[in-house]
């Protein structure tokens, strides 16, 4: 049931974005139509322009408005951390229950799995946890990317040594945005012992991808990034202090 309703949201998201995509390359304006155009992309757009019209610049606007969405977004990010720490303890017994079903045949499976979904409930686990800032974050990404191409205001002003509408010449941001995107990656995977492969590669992977997307993309989508992922490394920080000191190189040579 759980897979359905995400499979669900997914579906939805994937469409909402085709909707978008169709309509890059046309200015954003008040009469603009439709869902994506009217309740993502247009006030999005608006926020930014009366940022920037308050503070005198766009690209400062853009780190308020960076700073505002992860503000919003933060009871999510709180409880998707609480909830991953959770299934990180909850490990050894899953693993137990793994080994006490552990035949292939579908009763045993359907046990095995009702009795994980006990599990989850007894300590308020919820496993698709982890979906719900992704699936809202991307909207917002990809409505942030609309709002500054289509907005002629915002393309078509600069900020310290960069165009907001066009790339950065010297790749400064693209490489920060990377930066930045592993460091809080790791952060994020501190204190889990059971690391597996996939989530390693992750730690590369997805500050490669950042650079290459931040590269191709307007230098204010980059900005967008780079603020984002300072908020995070702040927020993991206070958040996951504790498991951060106990991973760290000096607290694992105490151990020693």
């Amino acid at each position: 049931m759980r897979k359905k309703v995400l499979l669900g949201i997914t579906l939805a998201f994937l469409l909402t974005v085709l909707a978008g995509c169709t309509e890059i390359n046309q200015p954003i304006t008040a009469d603009s139509k439709g869902f994506w155009n009217e309740y993502v992309v247009y006030p999005l757009s608006m926020v930014i322009v009366y940022f920037a019209n308050l503070l005198g610049s766009y690209g400062f606007s853009i780190v308020i408005v960076t700073i505002l969405i992860r503000l919003l977004i933060l009871p999510l990010m709180v409880k998707q951390m609480k909830n991953t720490k959770a299934m990180q303890v909850l490990q050894p017994e899953m693993q137990k229950l793994k080994e006490k079903y552990s035949s292939k045949d579908a009763k045993t499976q359907q046990k095995l799995q009702q009795e994980t979904m006990q599990l989850f409930q007894k300590y308020n686990v919820n496993p698709l946890a982890g979906c719900f800032p992704i699936l809202i974050q991307m909207p917002i990404l990809i409505g942030i990317f609309h709002a500054i191409t289509r907005t002629e205001e915002i393309a078509n002003n600069s900020f310290l040594w960069f165009d907001l509408g066009s790339r950065d010449p010297y790749f400064a941001l693209p490489i920060i945005a990377g930066i930045t995107t592993f460091i809080q990656q790791k952060m994020m995977m501190a204190g889990n012992a059971n690391q597996n492969p996939q989530m390693a590669m992750l730690l590369w992977l997805m500050p490669i991808m950042i650079v290459v997307f931040a590269i191709n993309f307007p230098a204010a989508l980059s900005l967008y990034w780079v603020v984002g992922n300072i908020f995070m490394i702040v927020q993991t920080y206070f958040i996951k202090g504790p498991d951060l000191k106990a991973s760290s190189p000096a607290s694992q040579g105490a151990k020693k």
